[in-house]
């Protein structure tokens, strides 16, 4: 049993879901010693950095899920392999980290993912009912594009300064929810 699915179980992933984290976790710790993608050293510290505050979001992503910025996999690949039923794109301009994901989405065998190599201002696929981001300085104006009306953005990190077209809808701790009304 990989120490990943037991740092999980600890967490409470159960199913088919601890089996893919657990499979993505491995990978992150194997491509680590290559590309920084964590601090985190131990099974435990991965799954609390990048699974546990994700877990609290999965009940809050609706529609199809565009991660941008996604790096290390947390929060976008950590979200599709918790909600398989999701279609999710993640965006990466680093072709190094970009190249991770492509290997830890096929992996984990998931359904409905894509993989791209680009910048949040270089996507030009229809916006999502729900966009994640981790630690990434964007203005929101930037972001506001990429999120369909009346969907949602989660910001995992500090918490930003709602403008418009993005109205509070929830402080969550480890991750913040603002809403952009319908039209």
């Amino acid at each position: 049993m990989s120490p990943h699915a037991r740092a999980l179980a600890a967490l409470g992933v159960e199913g088919p879901s601890r089996e893919r984290l657990a499979i993505y976790l491995d990978q992150v710790a194997a491509w680590s010693a290559r590309v920084n993608l964590t601090g985190a050293r131990s099974a435990e510290e991965r799954a609390r950095i990048l699974v546990e505050p994700v877990l609290h979001a999965a009940s809050l992503a609706a529609g199809r899920l565009l991660d941008v910025g996604s790096g290390n996999g947390s929060p976008g690949l950590v979200l599709a392999l918790l909600r398989p039923e999701l279609g999710v794109t993640l965006l990466e301009p680093r072709l190094k980290r970009w190249a991770f994901l492509r290997d830890a989405a096929r992996a984990t065998a998931r359904d409905r993912l894509e993989v791209l190599r680009a910048r949040h201002d270089e996507y030009a696929g229809p916006a999502a009912e729900t966009v994640t981001v981790r630690a990434l300085a964007l203005p929101l104006a930037e972001l506001a594009p990429l999120v369909s009306p009346g969907g949602r953005l989660l910001v995992f990190g500090p918490p930003p300064r709602p403008e418009p077209p993005f109205l509070a809808a929830g402080d969550h701790g480890s991750f913040h929810v603002l809403h952009r009304p319908s039209a």
